[in-house]
């Protein structure tokens, strides 16, 4: 019985020192996203999606033999919407017409990230992978501040998916929502936007 129990020990230590390890990696992250502004007020004025860039950096930490990681991100994210003020009396009296509203946001994305990993080989040519959590978006700058408050931080929920290509670039598409109020207009203090946003973006890795 002793015996036994050292073994299971030593097994048990092997398999913790060897999930343990893990290898890390940075890389440069280009895409693009199509942004929503979605009103509390659905009816209170139109908007339509629109395209904006993003570019930044993103580092990954993988764990050896179990196909997850984490990840985090320092990314510049444009996100707009175009906002026919000028639909509602309230606003086409001060002038305001059909306006992009542009916001400027450092991104810094945290995610938990998995990979099939055990594809018989295939995966050194391609490899899929998902990944979320949570990310914080620090406001940078914006326009029509006449119209629109502004928070200085959003906390957005992130999702995605894609691929990973000759273990050295990632391809994914993504989608995340700001929990909390994106901006409120300040001719009507209960009407709030909340960001919707859906993007692609690639990295290329530096370090394998």
């Amino acid at each position: 019985m002793k015996k036994l129990t050292l073994l299971i020990a030593a097994l048990l230590l092997t398999t913790a020192a060897a999930t343990a390890q893990t290898s890390s990696r940075w890389g440069i992250t280009a895409g693009a996203n199509f942004n929503e502004i979605h009103f509390k007020q659905h009816d209170i004025v139109p908007s339509k999606r629109t395209w904006g860039p993003q570019l930044g950096v993103t580092g990954e930490m993988n764990f050896s033999g179990i196909g997850f990681g984490v990840e985090g991100a320092l990314l510049y994210t444009l996100r707009q919407g175009k906002v026919n003020y000028g639909a509602r009396p309230m606003w086409d009296a001060v002038g305001a017409g059909n306006e992009t509203v542009s916001m400027h946001y450092l991104d810094v994305p945290l995610h938990l990230k998995f990979k099939w990993h055990r594809l018989g080989g295939f995966e050194t040519t391609l490899m899929p992978l998902l990944y979320a959590g949570p990310q914080f978006s620090f406001l940078v700058g914006a326009n029509h501040r006449s119209l629109n408050a502004y928070p200085p931080v959003n906390v957005y929920i992130d999702m995605g998916a894609g691929v990973e290509i000759m273990e050295r670039v990632q391809l994914r598409a993504g989608y995340n929502f700001s929990i909390g109020q994106s901006f409120h207009t300040k001719l009507l203090d209960d009407n709030f936007a909340k960001n919707r946003t859906w993007y692609v973006n690639l990295t290329w890795f530096l370090k394998r």
